[in-house]
């Protein structure tokens, strides 16, 4: 019997391509394949230039080989954990990064690295090598892999840095950065980008710093006397960022952030929280004075599973919230989560 969902349709794929995802014993997602090879046969057909297929070929087998280092660890959590490569193993940032990596891994998460020396050797020395996964770069002046490195159990190296930043960021929930040099800046840089336009879900994003160390307030004094004063950034955008030289600190934020918010989904221009435990009356009235401003409406309210949710099995035991967000404003949707999570009905 003939899938239907493998029929050529005007305008639609070619059959080859259809008799290649049937002969390749494709069954999940195929109009997403399908998709994908059509858009390679599609770069052919545009005549690129060689390293213009030499890049795409790469990302592409690059992404795949660490969605396959990722996927057995799809349900537990994980926190990347930035830092200098240069920091050495008497330093005290080292043995911060070692004890809040280990600090995480005793509480079920996992560490994700860029796989090099320095902090991101602490924090896998901190976790274990079996609860930690790297995403390593190769440079040109490096002819192989660190020998510690290569022993590693899950670890995936990238030629390309934008396929490396990828993974470093897609599959965490949390994220811990040390003193480092333009890497780990352009790393922390990248994370508020996302987090203030809407790019990537809200997360718990830490600034750790040795005992006593005043390496990032630096930037937090750049921020207020520089960027929230010539008005490029708004005066609350620094606010989801914890700076702290505790480890207790930097622990409880990334696991507090989870204390009573799970996720969140978009459905069409509805905006749907899921919870651990349902707000009370009196504490989504709070909600909606405090933060009914967030919607276009001015409301937030209880919902159940919302037809898209339901089709996709998305969670649905879970108790929810929406509201219609005002897409100016889904850089604040984390001081919503903040109050969420402090609910006096989360702590049951």
């Amino acid at each position: 019997m003939s899938d239907s969902s493998l029929q050529p349709v005007a305008g639609g794929p070619s059959d080859e391509i259809l008799r290649m995802i049937a002969a390749a014993g494709i069954h999940d997602n195929r109009d997403l394949v399908t998709r994908m090879l059509q858009t390679v046969v599609g770069l052919g057909t545009d005549a690129p230039g060689r390293l213009d297929l030499k890049i795409a070929t790469a990302a592409l087998e690059e992404m795949r080989s660490a969605f396959h280092l990722f996927a057995p660890y799809v349900d537990v959590p994980k926190v990347t954990i930035f830092g200098s490569a240069r920091t050495r193993p008497q330093d005290a940032l080292y043995r911060q990064a070692t004890q809040v990596a280990a600090a995480l891994a005793g509480q079920g998460w996992m560490a994700v690295t860029g796989a090099g020396p320095g902090i991101m050797r602490a924090a896998v020395s901190g976790a274990g090598p079996e609860r930690s996964i790297g995403v390593s770069i190769r440079l040109p002046f490096e002819e192989r892999l660190d020998a510690a490195v290569q022993d590693e159990p899950n670890v995936v190296t990238m030629k390309y840095f934008f396929t490396r930043k990828l993974m470093l960021v897609k599959e965490s929930r949390g994220f811990i950065c040390l003193p480092g040099g333009f890497g780990t800046l352009d790393e922390m840089f990248e994370l508020l980008t996302l987090q203030q336009t809407g790019k990537a879900e809200p997360v718990p994003i830490v600034l750790l710093d040795a005992p006593g160390g005043i390496f990032w307030d630096g930037l937090r004094r750049f921020v207020d006397e520089q960027l929230i004063p010539s008005g490029v950034i708004s005066a609350d955008d620094f606010d989801r960022v914890l700076v702290t030289d505790s480890v207790d600190d930097a622990v409880a934020e990334i696991t507090g952030f989870w204390r009573n918010y799970d996720s969140l989904r978009w459905v069409g221009d509805r905006l749907v929280v899921r919870l651990r435990v349902p707000p009370t009356d009196a504490e989504l009235a709070s909600l909606n004075d405090r933060f009914g401003a967030l919607a276009v409406d001015g409301s937030i309210q209880r919902t159940g599973p919302l037809h898209a949710e339901q089709r996709d099995d998305d969670r649905l035991q879970l108790p929810r919230v929406e509201l219609r967000l005002d897409q100016r404003r889904v850089g604040e949707l984390h001081r919503l989560i903040r109050a969420i999570n402090a609910l006096d009905s989360a702590a049951v």
